[in-house]
């Protein structure tokens, strides 16, 4: 018995490093190639930007830079606010957004297309129309972020970008950074999303 149970114990660890050398490599390369109806970047892109620099990323098909920015980037506190730098650090932002936004969408409406409708089973048809009724809401979210963001870029051309609706005080690089399609500064935010719990109550 004693002999059997030791020949086990001394077994295990000569398969067990082939298991894992063998499987985790594997699952950690093949996570992103997840296909994009059941995996999570659609939030990431509504929820904003890629966080890599813009200066580092390939500008969108047409678009000429009006001012060369060197790789990696990031608009100052230091420099004068909203100079041209700035200007185009945000332009090419948004717009790389609203590429990615598009392509998003293009994406949804050939997975619905190329869906196959006849399906005899009422679960699967259920699950299907769930799943398509959540591709139509994101599909619709993105068509409202992509409007935001024409209308951020027509704030740039006009020299009010980064200015607050409101007040006209500076919204500030950072918040730009983390919203860059935001209208308003922090205080004129809270208060507006003030006025609207009061609205609700």
């Amino acid at each position: 018995m004693a002999t059997k149970a030791k020949a086990k114990v001394e077994a295990a660890p000569q398969d067990a490093p082939v298991k894992k050398i063998e499987v985790a490599p594997k699952r950690a390369e093949s996570a992103p190639k997840v296909d994009s109806r059941t995996k999570a970047p659609a939030k990431t892109k509504a929820d904003g930007p890629s966080s890599v620099s813009p200066a580092d990323l390939p500008l969108p098909d047409g678009y000429a830079p009006r001012v060369d920015l060197p790789k990696g980037y990031r608009p100052s506190s230091k420099e004068e606010y909203m100079s041209d730098e700035h200007l185009e650090y945000f332009r090419r932002k948004l717009l790389i957004w609203r590429q990615e936004l598009i392509d998003e969408s293009q994406q949804t409406i050939e997975n619905l297309r190329d869906e196959v409708r006849d399906v005899g089973d009422e679960a699967e048809r259920a699950t299907r129309e769930t799943e398509n009724s959540l591709e139509l809401r994101t599909r619709d979210r993105y068509r409202k972020l992509i409007a935001k963001i024409d209308k951020a870029l027509r704030r740039i051309d006009d020299g009010r970008y980064g200015y607050c609706e409101e007040t006209d005080e500076e919204i500030g690089i950072e918040r730009l950074e983390a919203r860059p399609i935001a209208t308003l500064c922090l205080d004129a935010q809270e208060r507006w999303e003030h006025r609207q719990r009061q609205m609700g109550d």
